[in-house]
């Protein structure tokens, strides 16, 4: 298996638009809660909680990156099972995706 190192400035922005994520969250009184899941890879990065019991899964990508195929995959069993995905790539997104779980 061949491991695809990014370069630093791709995972500094991915973590940039990440940490605004889990502000804006903070901000209406939700959690972003980290996913880790040994043994099971491809999970989206955030649980998304929020008021109402509005719950959904969060994978953030640096800008116009695209998820790989076995995030793709457990995306699409969570869909199966309920629950709402988004692929977050661009930090302008981040209102609209919180307002969409907020009233789904």
């Amino acid at each position: 298996m061949t491991l695809t190192r990014l370069p630093l400035d791709c995972f500094m922005k991915e973590k940039h638009i990440e940490t605004k994520l889990v502000n804006e969250v903070k901000k209406i009184g939700g959690l972003a809660l980290k996913l880790f899941s040994p043994g099971y890879a491809g999970l989206p990065d955030r649980l998304i909680l929020v008021a109402y019991g509005k719950i959904a899964f969060v994978e953030v990508k640096a800008p116009g990156k695209r998820p790989r195929p076995l995030q793709l995959s457990r995306h699409e069993q969570l869909r199966k099972l309920g629950f709402k995905v988004y692929t977050l790539d661009n930090e302008d997104d981040i209102g609209g995706i919180i307002d969409a779980i907020s009233t789904t």
